[in-house]
């Protein structure tokens, strides 16, 4: 009687969800997207104001100029969970990214612990990112002589003379009133954004490069390999993002060769853009110089090209932006896709149906992200976003193996190359990743973990779609 019961409860949460029923829920979004929008979309994600900061600092303690082989060598390692992704979504055309992935290959309860990963990777990173767009623009104002009052500066914190973070709220706000205007729109406005954004990068590189003295990059790797590997540990955080492509893909046109072009040609710009900045930092100014807050700036005012430095403020400015735009789209995807399936309330899985968009996931991300990045100090909780990163790369690396079994499933797009050896080097490559995380990282995230094993227990396996079927 036992052995039945706890059969039961395994079959119940190992229940896998159809591709069929999941193409029919999200028929009702419109497919608007092509290649060339999942690459902006992407590029928008990926790069942040990190591109003006992390070269500097990470080349100054642990790389010196070989951070360039640094950001190869991390590229490399995200290549790898790339084309698993990319295999995924040319296979599963669906919104919900790796959480209605994981539904289908490994089933319902994986796939809820998956979409939780994601809730705090998504949620967690805009928030931080609103606060620090917040802090930039402040400093940019008070260049411009205007003085914001401190009181509406930063979060909850009446000890130090701060109650809210007026801009960090105001932008998201601002954000997630563009999305409810329909993809085409938020797509077309983030297009020129990050075009705008990577013409400033190559402004930069362009500039710096009639600067740069070769001596500079001498010696290449002064702090030998273990530094360059080091440096590549740290610089890796700074390509993710690039699964939110794969958020979209029941938006897009022709998935199948439209979906790996977005994620894998994402990777392959964001690595040519940080290898540039990196490559030309390093050469106008000796990496011992350049643990400081806004390195490229301060390369630029070394030279007297105090002009470019003032265009590169408003590059980091448009950098948070449309990496909030791309975080915040992705997230209502999500939360729209476990409401679709009744692990959250169904009304987050209904559609609008004049911009077609999924309003009410929207509000609710939005409502948490602005009381996060406006009242709460997430100084110390940014850590998480790379441990759900790094559980959802892994789960999708063991799932091509599963997913290439199932008979099912006809793909007929990209297939990861040398399987299975490919995906299984991916998966052993995040856990290392992971194991390197901090103590206090864990203990936080086994609480968020918990908490979501209660929700899923108490509310999501009474109400799931796949229950009731």
């Amino acid at each position: 009687m036992e052995n039945t019961a706890i059969n039961r409860l395994v079959g119940r949460l190992t229940k896998k969800e159809t591709l069929d029923r999941y193409l029919d829920k999200d028929s009702r979004l419109t497919k608007t997207m092509d290649a060339k929008d999942l690459l902006l979309l992407g590029v928008g994600t990926v790069i942040g104001t990190g591109i003006f900061i992390l070269p500097g600092t990470v080349a100054a303690l642990y790389s010196g100029p070989g951070i360039v082989m640094s950001f190869v060598m991390a590229a490399l390692v995200c290549a790898t969970a790339a084309m698993c992704y990319a295999e995924f979504s040319s296979a599963l055309p669906v919104a919900g990214s790796a959480y209605s992935y994981g539904n289908i290959v490994f089933g319902e309860f994986i796939g809820w612990v998956i979409g939780w990963a994601l809730i705090l990777e998504y949620m967690l990173s805009v928030a931080a990112v609103s606060t620090g767009w917040s802090a930039y623009l402040v400093s940019f104002l008070k260049g411009m002589g205007i003085t914001v009052p401190k009181a509406i500066t930063g979060s909850f914190d009446p000890a130090h003379g701060t109650y809210i973070n007026i801009f960090a709220i105001v932008i998201v706000l601002a954000i997630a009133l563009l999305l409810t205007q329909g993809v085409k729109t938020s797509t077309r406005i983030n297009n020129i954004i990050v075009v705008a954004k990577i013409v400033i990068i190559l402004l930069f590189v362009v500039v710096g490069m009639f600067y740069v003295k070769p001596s500079n990059w001498s010696p290449f790797a002064p702090y030998g390999s273990h530094g360059i590997m080091r440096g590549a540990s740290l610089v890796f955080y700074a390509y993710l993002g690039f699964d939110c492509v794969s958020a979209s893909a029941a938006e897009v046109k022709n998935p199948r060769k439209n979906m790996p072009i977005g994620i894998i040609g994402t990777l392959i710009i964001c690595t040519l853009l940080y290898m540039a900045v990196a490559a030309v930092l390093t050469g106008m100014v000796s990496y011992t110089k350049l643990n400081v807050a806004a390195p490229v700036s301060y390369a630029l005012q070394l030279v007297n090209q105090n002009w470019v430095a003032g265009i590169i403020s408003i590059g980091a400015l448009a950098g948070m932006f449309t990496m909030m735009l791309s975080m915040i789209y992705s997230s209502s995807r999500l939360i729209y896709s476990i409401g679709r399936d009744g692990l959250l309330p169904k009304g987050l899985g209904k559609v609008e149906a004049k911009h077609q968009v999924p309003s009410h996931s929207l509000a609710a991300v939005t409502i948490v992200i602005a009381i996060m990045g406006g009242l709460v100090s997430l100084d110390r909780l940014t850590q998480l976003v790379n441990i759900g990163t790094l559980i959802a790369f892994t789960m999708m690396s063991i799932g091509v193996l599963p997913l290439r079994k199932r008979k099912d499933i006809e793909n007929k797009g990209f297939k990861v190359p040398l399987y299975p050896v490919l995906p299984i080097i991916s998966a052993g490559l995040c856990i290392w990743m992971l194991i390197q995380l901090p103590a206090e990282t864990w203990i936080v995230s086994l609480i968020w973990f918990a908490l979501g094993v209660i929700l899923y227990a108490s509310y999501g396996v009474w109400h799931s779609q796949l229950r009731n079927r």
